[in-house]
């Protein structure tokens, strides 16, 4: 298997089952905003992904069940503009495609148009089988998603890891093989066990996406506030910081609030 990286100068979903095939693994993070998804796609990071995290991260809501779609647009229309090479995957929202397939290919739709996004991503296995062959015969692609999903999390109760009993491992990889026939180009996988995660990428010939299911995905995704050291209070096992932001952004602002206290900003040189 290669380990050689081909030069994409746009990410397609045809792109990341050639990773797959040749044995690249796919990088994966949110984003919400322009600028933010500038930075994102400056570093080349292959999708980026408009999650209904957005109810937690940027409106401080508790799960992500309150972001409505409208919200999801605005959020997707905004990083829409800052892209030129990452492939956009904008989360259906809770309630916009779970219990009526024409209603979820209106979602899908209104995401398409308005947004400009690439393709839309959708919580669940077997049970929403109806909505996403509907919005696959549309031709708008669609990613899966397995395991721990958040949409569902009153229906779980916690957030803790799924699938690690043999019934519910089973169900997951029996959704995950239906998911790929149906035609998704690709399938996150949630806080499930590495092993399960080894065992379904080796299954399927689409690429999964791992948060918190280990290194055996094909590929990994995190939420950008979280890698960033944005967030302080979440610290689950999988996450890994790359910055502490919260504490130097804290920093930045203390010094700039003393700065303007002592008379000290603006200085001669900073006014006209």
């Amino acid at each position: 298997m290669s380990t050689a990286k081909k030069e994409y100068k746009r990410i397609t979903v045809k792109s990341l089952v050639d990773m797959k095939q040749h044995g690249e693994k796919i990088s994966m993070l949110t984003a919400y905003d322009y600028s933010m998804a500038k930075i994102v796609d400056a570093a080349k990071v292959d999708v980026i992904l408009v999650g209904d995290s957005a109810s937690n991260v940027m409106a401080g809501h508790e799960t992500t069940l309150p972001i409505t779609l409208d919200q999801m647009i605005y959020h997707a229309s905004s990083v829409i503009r800052a892209v030129h090479r990452a492939l956009v995957v904008v989360d259906l929202p809770f309630g916009s495609y779970q219990s009526d397939p024409k209603e979820a290919l209106r979602s899908a739709i209104r995401i398409m148009k308005e947004s400009g996004a690439h393709a839309v991503k959708l919580e669940g296995g077997a049970e929403i089988k109806e909505s996403v062959k509907r919005i696959l015969a549309a031709g708008i692609p669609v990613m899966g998603h397995l395991g721990l999903t958040p949409q569902s999390i009153y229906k779980f109760g916690t957030y803790t890891v799924r699938a690690k009993e043999e019934e519910e491992a089973d169900q997951l990889m029996e959704d995950a093989k239906l998911l790929e026939k149906l035609g998704c180009f690709g399938l996150v996988l949630e806080k499930i066990p590495a092993e399960l995660t080894k065992k379904v990428s080796e299954s399927l010939t689409i690429p999964t996406i791992g948060i918190g299911g280990g290194k055996y995905a094909d590929g990994q995704v995190l939420v950008v506030h979280d890698l960033l050291g944005m967030t302080h209070e979440f610290n689950p096992r999988f996450l890994r910081r790359y910055m502490n932001l919260y504490e130097e952004m804290g920093k930045a602002i203390s010094n700039y609030v003393d700065d303007v206290k002592q008379l000290d900003f603006p200085n001669d040189d900073e006014q006209y």
